[in-house]
């Protein structure tokens, strides 16, 4: 059981973001199990594109990846997956590089909503201050939403092709 001020400690080390995605929970959890589906829709910026150099969806299992900006430079992403529990909830560790003390824990919960599913996305970082480094240096909040959004375009797309 956690006391209260832990929780609010953590309410303040935290961004949350939800969108409805029209779309089964299923394709919307599939959309995290291979590097090509990323790879389609993960890159924060249109015009990106995503090198993956190892990926294992598996709890210890990574994704490394390269993303290339349409401003040309590189951002490398490391991600361990810590928790994978089909098709409801994945957790994983974000961050810049391997072993990096800093990164950020991220929490997705998808929740059945008759036709569509509504994706929860949870941003836990390691202090107050850092997360509001991060909104304010990075615009993480928006790149939270803008991860939410690539995701149900790419839900979209994948439905329509297969219908």
């Amino acid at each position: 059981m956690q006391m209260a001020s832990e929780a609010n400690s953590e309410a303040d080390r935290e961004i949350v973001v939800s969108r409805i995605i029209e779309g089964p929970r299923r394709l919307v959890f599939d959309a995290f199990t291979s590097a090509t589906h990323l790879a389609e829709w993960c890159a924060p910026w249109a015009g990106s594109k995503i090198t993956t150099h190892a990926f294992d969806f598996k709890p210890g299992g990574v994704w490394d990846a390269t993303i290339q900006g349409p401003d040309g430079r590189a951002y490398p992403n490391h991600w361990v997956w810590t928790e994978i529990v089909p098709p409801e909830r994945i957790v994983w560790m974000y961050s810049l590089k391997k072993d990096d003390p800093n990164a950020v824990k991220t929490t997705l919960t998808l929740t059945e909503r008759g036709n569509t599913t509504e994706a929860t996305l949870r941003l836990l970082f390691g202090s107050k201050e850092e997360r509001d480094e991060k909104v304010a240096k990075f615009y993480a909040a928006q790149g939270a939403q803008q991860t939410l959004e690539s995701l149900a375009a790419y839900v979209t797309s994948a439905r329509a092709s297969h219908t």
